[in-house]
């Protein structure tokens, strides 16, 4: 009986202790189950992961000094709390949009099926930016969209004319006003993952806003926390548009480097020049002012534009010379 009284000491007081709190081992070891997410916020050294199954929102570091995680990400992760987490792992990616000058490369989104490339009327839009979107785009096998909002504001026809060149090639260019209606695009948007991105003031928050007029106030508060109070459009955001539809928010760009890509990607990114590739003089032709070149025959039958081979050659010179 003396020991069977003391074994229910023993237990009684285990359970004491715990119900007190000074002991709690349930609470301090945590929970090494692997945990799959997308991340849907970059800031930095610190990304916001959605919980695939419950869709809960944490607050995750990278392990050391790897950093190279981009919105739209699959990742598997681990928590450190209840709200906090270090991503284990990134999955195998479908797709990576990125831009490099000569001195490093950035990330901008990662598994999207399109990109969608916002104009507007004023201000007016650098063209040589938009080239270079459309480039980065092929190379990286996204389609594209080409948007010219703010169609409200003033007399498009001379933005229109400069697009006529992109609707012949075959991209699609969709006038718009978001601020008056943005229901034109919500078709392009279905069953995609697509991320916005353009020059700083071209309307992309304000087409987030018509979108999703929710989730503005909440995206703003969550990057107060995460992101010492900077602006949201400092960093890129995921959204969910409905069960099968993402759009992800980019900040405004200034410059799209693409020291990334090789010369041979380059060549095949300009998609009216695909036909004609392989069949100049010389195997190694640059396409610059080297003898029968096809690229340059296309050029005066009219099948290429001047515009178009006059950006292709900066580019391909901005390419290699940051190589040597």
């Amino acid at each position: 009986m003396k020991s069977l009284t003391l074994q229910n000491i023993l237990i009684n007081n285990t359970i004491n202790i715990q119900n007190s709190g000074l002991v709690s081992i349930s609470n301090n070891v945590q929970d090494e189950t692997s945990l799959q997410g997308t991340v849907v916020a970059a800031y930095g050294k610190r990304f916001q992961v959605e919980l695939t199954e419950t869709k809960q929102r944490i607050s995750c570091v990278t392990r050391g000094k790897k950093t190279d995680l981009a919105c739209g990400d699959l990742v598997t992760l681990k928590l450190t709390d209840k709200h906090e987490g270090v991503v284990e792992s990134t999955l195998p990616r479908k797709t990576l949009l990125f831009r490099s000058n000569a001195f490093k490369s950035k990330m901008l989104a990662a598994n999207v099926t399109q990109i969608i490339i916002v104009l507007a009327t004023q201000p007016s839009f650098y063209e040589a930016l938009l080239n270079r979107c459309l480039i980065a785009a092929e190379a990286a096998g996204i389609k594209a969209l080409i948007v010219l909002n703010k169609c409200d504001l003033a007399d498009n026809h001379d933005a229109l004319q400069k697009l006529a060149l992109y609707t012949k090639l075959g991209y699609q260019v969709l006038p718009l006003s978001a601020k008056q209606d943005i229901s034109s695009l919500r078709p392009y948007l279905q069953n995609e993952v697509s991320i916005l991105v353009g020059q700083s003031g071209m309307g992309k928050s304000t087409m987030i806003n018509a979108l999703l007029p929710g989730e503005a106030v909440r995206t703003q508060e969550v990057s107060q926390v995460l992101d010492s109070g900077k602006h949201t459009t400092t960093a890129a955001h995921l959204y969910h548009l409905d069960a099968s539809s993402r759009l992800i928010d980019s900040p405004g760009l200034q410059e799209f480097g693409l020291h990334h890509l090789s010369t041979d990607e380059l060549e095949h990114a300009f998609i009216e020049f695909r036909p004609f590739l392989g069949k100049c003089r010389f195997n190694d032709c640059k396409h610059l002012q080297e003898p029968d070149c096809a690229i340059t025959e296309a050029l005066a039958q009219n099948k290429i534009s001047a515009e178009r081979l006059a950006i292709y050659k900066m580019l391909r010179t901005e390419i290699t010379h940051s190589t040597h």
